[in-house]
């Protein structure tokens, strides 16, 4: 088989999984020195394996790097609801800052980053002992997995394993964050000239590309003055630079610069199109997990919409969501003034013209919205930040909604597990014990809920086919903005905020009105204003860690006031007794 013909489209990356699925499923199940032992002879299924450790519940799932860092901030939570949810306390733990090596999230994020640095490791080895027809490439691209695996453990865990892919007696070493990331930034800096442009070589946004390189060039040099001094009072983010001129804020400048300024991508004035279900050419995708793969061997994940929507919300009548994770009171808070953002809120509009108001005045929708492959009906709700009394179709039996004539009946909605309790998502979460994130059976329904994601009615409770962002231009603007603040230029960095809160446009409903402009900014006002634009998207708790805010109580969300060992997680302790070599972390 042909490298060139396998990279040809994101769908033909489905003929890569089949090596995934029956190769390298139990990969989570062994240490790293036995994985490098393996004989893995297809270069193409090495790399498709490396590929596929990002979307199989690392950057897809509420239990992967969103609980670790969106529930561990000041965005998002997971209560206790009643009987559900209450999973030994895991979820809690997260943002009551309570783990402990024990913790499930923590052991199984643990697990899914060193899988993905064993994977990348054995792409590395793999692509370079052959003869591949596209061997530069691959191998520049297997190596830039490595350094976003490896990049992201150090984030979370303050060190890194690491063995040298060419040299299968390598000792495993752990290295240090304050180490690694310097060899990480020279890593990545040194694959570029083999990396080809996005669209080039038949490549596209779900591969790591030059433009992947340069946005996580950016994010390694925004946050390296953190992993230098990781407990510090203060950061030093004038530092030189690894490499090339300046300081470490002049990189993020630079590599920030060359994706803004190429001309190849573009802001969605719809800002929930980069969430849409068929959002796979959204122009604002630098590097995405792709999720559209067929043939059944890479199942998508809709969890970052499924878990957050009530279990009465129903798209269609054979799905709904599980009444889960829901935004802080804190942030909310945050949008005060500022809820005719366009990233706010967004009303769906019907083909006939309907608006879905979920305000009590609806009536019905047209049902002329089909499940894609089936004759079901296609409920749309609105999207962004969810307050209120909700409203939507009821079900009448397994397979059909509530009508009038041919149209979806709209009615005000109650909780399915607590029937006499109203569908209120209210901002206050009220929990009996304030430090505890635990609601009652009649409580859960309690906390606004986030509708970023479009919700996939096709693909049931669980899969979905939204390509989740890693790297999208949105994102970029506000490391340029933060490096331009950090270097005392108020004025370009309130011009990319700006650039953000101008090109966002509302509904017609609304005249498509443009967001409004800042007048000034300093880092106070540009951390909300990061909140406002990436929110939900797995990147606050290390933004918290930059901005000094992580160690403050939340007291509306059962979150304390913490210390600054808390601002990295600790090694498993199955790590810890079976690993040698290996510190636990300071706190731990």
């Amino acid at each position: 088989m042909k490298i060139a013909k396998i990279f040809n489209t994101k769908t033909l990356f489905a003929a890569l999984f089949a090596f995934v699925m029956a190769g390298c499923t139990n990969l989570d199940e062994q240490v790293l020195d036995e994985v490098l032992g393996d004989d893995a002879s297809d270069p193409a299924g090495a790399l498709a394996a490396a590929y596929d450790r990002l979307g199989d519940g690392t950057f897809t799932s509420t239990g992967g790097m969103f609980a670790m860092n969106e529930m561990a901030s000041d965005i998002a939570l997971l209560p206790t609801r009643g009987s559900d949810w209450g999973d030994g306390g895991k979820w809690r733990a997260m943002h009551e800052f309570t783990w402990a090596p024990d913790n499930a999230i923590v052991n199984d994020n643990w697990d899914r980053l060193t899988n993905g640095i064993t994977r990348s490791l054995t792409a590395v080895a793999t692509i370079n002992a052959s003869d591949a027809e596209q061997k530069t490439l691959m191998l520049a691209e297997a190596k830039g997995l490595l350094a976003f695996y490896m990049y992201h453990t150090i984030d979370l865990f303050g060190q890194t394993p690491y063995r040298d892919p060419l040299n299968l007696s390598a000792p495993v070493e752990f290295i240090p964050a304050g180490e690694a990331i310097d060899q990480l930034i020279l890593d990545v800096e040194a694959i570029i000239p083999d990396l080809a442009n996005s669209g080039e070589q038949n490549t596209h946004n779900g591969r790591f590309t030059k433009q992947a390189a340069y946005s996580l060039l950016a994010s390694m040099y925004l946050n390296r003055a953190v992993y230098k001094d990781r407990y510090g009072s203060s950061f030093n983010f004038s530092e030189a630079a690894v490499s090339g001129s300046g300081t470490d804020m002049d990189r993020v400048i630079y590599y920030t610069s060359l994706i803004i300024d190429s001309g190849d991508y573009s802001l969605e004035s719809n800002y929930f199109k980069n969430f849409d279900i068929d959002n796979s050419g959204a122009p604002e995708l630098v590097w995405a997990i792709t999720q559209e793969i067929d043939y059944n061997q890479h199942n998508g994940s809709n969890d970052l919409a499924y878990n957050t929507m009530e279990r009465n919300q129903k798209c269609s009548p054979t799905n709904r969501g599980t009444n889960a994770s829901c935004i802080t009171p804190e942030f909310y808070a945050t949008w005060e003034g500022n809820h005719n953002d366009p990233r706010f809120h967004r009303h769906y509009q019907y083909t006939d013209g309907t608006w879905f108001m979920n305000d009590g005045t609806d009536v019905s929708v047209p049902a002329t919205s089909i499940v894609p492959g089936t004759s079901l009906p296609w409920f749309h709700f609105n999207r962004g930040l969810q307050e209120g009394l909700q409203h939507g179709p009821k079900l009448l039996s397994s397979a059909s909604f509530e009508m009038v004539g041919d149209r979806i009946k709209v009615s005000p909605l109650v909780c399915e597990k607590s029937t006499t309790t109203p569908m209120d998502f209210t901002p206050a979460l009220d929990f009996d014990n304030p430090t505890q994130a635990v609601h009652a059976q009649n409580q859960i329904n309690r906390g606004v809920r986030c509708f970023k994601f479009e919700f996939d009615p096709e693909d049931g409770n669980g899969s979905g086919k939204v390509d989740i962002p890693l790297f999208r231009l949105g994102g970029i603007y506000t490391m340029r903005a933060e490096a331009y603040l950090r270097k005392g230029d108020a004025g370009n960095a309130l011009a990319d905020i700006n650039i953000l809160r101008t090109s966002r446009t509302r509904e017609s409903l609304y005249g498509n009105a443009a967001g409004t402009a800042l007048t000034a900014i300093d880092m106070d006002v540009l951390f909300r204003e990061i909140a406002f634009e990436l929110y939900w998207e797995m990147w606050r708790r290390p933004q918290m860690v930059r901005f000094g805010k992580l160690e403050a109580a939340q007291p509306g969300s059962a979150k304390p006031a913490t210390q600054p060992f808390r601002r990295i997680f600790p090694i498993p302790q199955k790590v810890m007794d079976v690993t040698p070599g290996v510190t636990q972390n300071q706190g731990y």
